[in-house]
């Protein structure tokens, strides 16, 4: 663990010292960085629809349009009238879409993994960070991200959603939007972004399946959540987050999302430490017909996840949804191939494992990339996923349960810097850049990394993370539960 540590410090420490050379850089390339998030994208089509009625007027009129008021920096309330019913539609369709990707489709991917004995515990583990982020997203969550602040957290302006209305009048009725998404009621951006926040540490519990006590599970992900995953998604998705400002590249959460419960996920494998028996016991999954259908269940409510990140139903969402089918395809078909060639027969769980590793890949990359980029991005992320879940697991010698690190972090790496190989801006509207992507990949690694052991060392000290060896023996269905499945 020290080690893990002071590998973690020492990037930091690296990191610290390019901020002065990085920061000049991207000021000078924050014209482009404008346009690089979804957000900024639907301010730039929302300003451009306003203004086609006006496309064939005299020159005269340049004056008037350069006197336009300034694009929102903040939430703010409109006319009814505003609201464009297509996107609000879709985003009801999208925010539906993506909680569905957590219960039951997360969970039930995660509970066919586990053995019999614990797979009631696995399954509640989504279902319960399902309720508790609800509340901390409404409470505090969605505040720190989503509000000015400033380039590393938001404000508290919309703490208990203060502020966020629909008032129904008799002349006229108003609501508020958020400046990242002017189209839509806010009521409804809000719970959107709450389904990411729901599925980010979700995804962190197939590291230590099997093996945390549900009460440091409930205090871990509650802090998490405040500490760790609302400060980058406001750093990516908020236009003046230090990475958005910096143009990284992320359309639907490659960095905040499974970068984020990735390296989260590690630090768990490693501070709780391997299973009871692993390496000695067969411990196959119980029912991987529960883990095919929770696998199909996460393809489904992804295009909500990445076509929804457009926040308006155009041709970018179109885009986006066609490039995650692609991609997932091929990098299904890459992990089985290759496992074919390895092992001499492809298995159920290694395609299911493969179209999630093209699902996480492609998040950053959906709204930047054309068919070429998804196929190639689909392909490596299958195969370097299979490696990282079979060879380098067992050459590090981690117990990392059901592959969250090997999946989604090394599947999140792979989409954010293939992002800036193969980005397209005549589709995304902004150039791709290696270097700018490895930014955003390291701030995650080191900051998620360093925060989450440090949250983890301080719950094991008040209250323990693990259970006893014999209540894991026993199946944590029974012991933190009192129930089992026949």
């Amino acid at each position: 663990m020290r080690k893990l540590l002071m590998s973690l410090a020492m990037a930091a420490t690296l990191l610290a010292g390019s901020l002065g050379t990085a920061l000049a850089d991207d000021a000078s390339s924050a014209p482009a960085a404008a346009a690089s998030t979804p957000a900024a994208a639907a301010q730039a089509s929302a300003a451009s629809n306003a203004a086609a009625p006006e496309a064939s007027a005299p020159a005269a009129a340049a004056p008037a349009a350069a006197a336009a008021p300034a694009t929102p920096t903040a939430p703010f309330s409109v006319d009814a009238s505003k609201i464009n019913s297509g996107d609000t539609a879709w985003m009801l369709t999208s925010t539906a879409l993506v909680l569905f990707m957590t219960i039951p489709g997360l969970a039930l991917f995660y509970g066919g993994m586990v053995r019999k004995k614990n797979v009631l515990a696995t399954v509640m583990q989504s279902f319960a960070i399902t309720c508790v982020v609800t509340v901390i997203w409404t409470v505090i969550g969605y505040s720190l991200a989503f509000t000015p602040g400033n380039a590393f957290i938001g404000g508290f302006s919309r703490v208990l959603l203060a502020g966020m209305n629909y008032i129904h009048g008799d002349k006229a009725t108003t609501l508020t939007v958020s400046h990242l998404a002017p189209t839509i009621p806010e009521t409804v951006y809000f719970v959107y972004q709450m389904t990411f926040a729901i599925i980010t540490p979700a995804l962190i519990t197939g590291a230590f399946a099997d093996r945390m006590k549900f009460s440091a599970m409930l205090v871990f992900m509650s802090l998490w959540s405040i500490i760790v995953y609302a400060p980058i998604a406001h750093m990516v998705w908020e236009p003046t987050g230090w990475l958005s400002s910096a143009g990284i590249l992320d359309f639907a959460g490659g960095t905040v999302v499974h970068i984020n419960a990735g390296i989260a996920g590690l630090v768990c494998a490693l501070v709780l430490g391997k299973r009871v028996g692993y390496g000695r016991e067969a411990m196959a999954p119980h029912n991987l017909v529960l883990t095919l259908i929770g696998a199909a269940m996460l393809w489904v409510g992804w295009f909500g996840f990445n076509a929804g990140s457009a926040v308006a139903a155009d041709g970018r969402a179109g885009f986006a949804m066609l490039t995650t089918q692609v991609a997932t395809a091929c990098a299904a078909l890459g992990w089985m191939f290759v496992e074919w060639i390895a092992k001499g027969k492809p298995s159920a769980l290694g395609i299911a494992s493969g179209a999630v590793a093209g699902l996480v890949a492609i998040t950053p990359a959906s709204g930047y990339v054309g068919v070429g980029g998804a196929l190639a991005i689909g392909f490596i992320a299958g195969v370097v996923c299979f490696w990282s879940a079979t060879w380098l697991k067992m050459k590090l010698g981690y117990d990392d349960s059901l592959d969250c690190f090997g999946v989604h972090g090394v599947g999140g790496i792979v989409g954010a810097l293939l992002t800036g190989v193969f980005a397209v801006k005549d589709i995304g509207g902004a150039d791709g850049s290696l270097l700018l992507q490895a930014k955003g990949v390291l701030t995650t690694l080191v900051y998620s990394g360093i925060l989450s052991y440090v949250l983890l060392k301080i719950i094991d000290l008040v209250i323990g993370l693990r259970v006893a060896e014999e209540e894991e023996r026993e199946g944590l269905d029974v012991v933190l539960h009192g129930e089992h499945v026949e």
